[in-house]
């Protein structure tokens, strides 16, 4: 399966099992869905139970006042049942015994002092009374105590009683049964409310999650496509990034600009290095074959004259001068790819650049040379790079124009900078070789030289920190312009 196919199993519409709770999608979403419900909970038992906290306060605080009226009253049963001023109280104890409900709100019952029901008004006690009576155990401990719940026929009661002043007691008693069906009603509301609630925030969370981990899914994709080959490839920008995801976009993006970067340049070392291996041999096999033929020819006996054998012998020296003079370019190159340390100190730059043109005078009298470096101009350099500049400028001019071609070498102080150049007045370059002028074997026209002393000149200025240029067009000579920076404020002096 390819890389790609597996990011999107694992990441996007696919139904890989990353897709499950296993996935970080999945484990947002029951992490989200885990505190909600908590929360859920906890309130819902905190309110339920502060609703019902109150609710039973305020059926106590009733039972308590009718107790309290009773007990400060100083009555009697036979008071009770023989006054008609009290026809409200009257009421409420005879009423429940014409109609008696079995889930009714409130229960009075009037016992004696075993605890037993009694007949007042000339009714007898229902059975919602005896029942209140018989889950009372001890009817003395309920006038000075709060309310407290029973059990009456199946019915949940808050209880309390006052004292009467014969001895007898009145047991009050309100149903608590449509407290609790209520509270049960509010958690059933709760517990649905809550599921339509977790449902929702789960299918926010995995819309979010979604659309906040797209940027990371692109990470894989864009990943996976660079291993199978597309260096070019990059993470783009989403709409609406987090700072965390833009930052490692933007890293993720930096570090693949440098992989790529890393790439072509080890391809294009490759492809150098090819090229290089091939002009090498190229180069090389021309002065060997030359120096084979005249050894065949010397071995086979075909050279009879003084004057061939002395030919012969000439040629092959020079053709191992110049398999020596390559050999060391090619040296030089190989120490200047290594980055050498080079040996710094003030040099007169001026001083070389007068040197070289005394040497061009000197192989070519008939040149014109014109020289604009006046006093001294100190650099912190390595005496032996420059020279070695100077002169493979120098040599070039040498070899590629006319011996009556004007030269001029210059050299001025710029901003932290020392600028040097060789312009010529020769045929020039068209666009294309001079974009080639510092490959390494390449000559222009197929002309002289061996084709590394502009590469050799590159490699010294850079190794100096500098730059070197080229300006040039068809019949418009060359110019090459070496820029050098200044080290150190008191290593570079000025002109005298």
């Amino acid at each position: 399966m390819p890389a790609r196919v597996k990011a999107r199993t694992r990441w996007g519409g696919g139904t890989g099992r990353r897709r499950g709770v296993h996935s970080l999608r999945g484990k947002l979403t029951l992490a989200n869905v885990g505190l909600l419900a908590l929360g859920i909970v906890v309130a819902t038992a905190v309110s339920l139970m502060a609703m019902r906290h109150y609710l039973l306060d305020q059926v106590d605080t009733e039972l308590v006042q009718m107790r309290d009226s009773l007990g400060s009253s100083r009555l009697t049963v036979r008071q009770i049942d023989s006054l008609s001023a009290l026809a409200v109280v009257r009421d409420r104890f005879v009423a429940p015994a014409q109609q008696e409900s079995p889930n009714q709100d409130t229960i009075f019952t009037v016992v004696d002092r075993t605890g037993e029901a009694v007949t007042v008004g000339g009714f007898p006690p229902t059975e919602g009374q005896r029942a209140l009576a018989a889950a009372v155990a001890e009817p003395s401990g309920l006038t000075g105590a709060d309310p407290h719940g029973v059990t009456v026929r199946g019915t949940p009661y808050r209880v309390t009683g006052a004292r009467l002043a014969d001895g007898s007691y009145v047991l009050l008693a309100t149903s608590t049964d449509g407290l609790h069906k209520g509270i049960a009603k509010a958690l059933k509301l709760d517990l649905a409310v809550g599921t339509l609630l977790l449902a929702g925030l789960a299918w926010l969370t995995m819309m979010n999650v979604r659309r906040r981990m797209r940027p990371l899914e692109d990470m894989v994709e864009t990943s996976s496509a660079i291993a199978e080959g597309d260096l070019t490839r990059r993470v783009p920008s989403t709409r609406d990034p987090t700072d965390e995801v833009e930052q490692l976009r933007i890293a993720l993006n930096s570090m693949l600009h440098q992989v790529e970067s890393a790439y072509r340049t080890r391809e294009r070392s490759a492809a150098q290095l090819r090229r290089f291996v091939g002009d090498a041999s190229h180069e090389l096999r021309t002065p060997l074959s030359a120096i084979r033929g005249y050894l065949q020819l010397y071995d086979q006996g075909m050279l009879h004259d003084p004057d061939e054998r002395l030919r012969a012998w000439r040629r092959m020296n020079a053709e191992v001068d110049r398999m020596g003079r390559l050999v060391d370019e090619l040296l030089t190159l190989a120490r200047l790819d290594q980055q050498p340390r080079l040996r710094f100190r003030n040099v007169d730059l001026s001083a070389l650049v007068r040197d070289a043109a005394a040497d061009l005078r000197a192989q070519q009298p008939d040149r014109p040379v014109a020289v604009t470096a006046a006093g001294a101009l100190l650099v912190h350099a390595d005496e032996s790079g420059l020279r070695q500049v100077l002169g493979n400028l120098v040599g070039n001019v040498r070899v590629h124009t006319p011996a009556d071609v004007p030269v001029r070498l210059g050299l001025e102080r710029a901003d932290q900078a020392v600028r040097l150049w060789v312009a010529d007045k020769g045929p020039g370059l068209d666009e294309e070789d001079a974009a080639r002028v510092f490959d390494r074997f390449f000559r222009a026209g197929g002309g002289a030289g061996s084709g590394l002393g502009m590469a050799i000149v590159q490699g010294v200025v850079t190794a100096h920190g500098g730059e070197v240029a080229v300006r040039t067009a068809p019949g418009e000579g060359l110019t090459v312009t070496v820029t050098l920076p200044v080290r150190g404020a008191g290593a570079c002096g000025g002109r005298a």
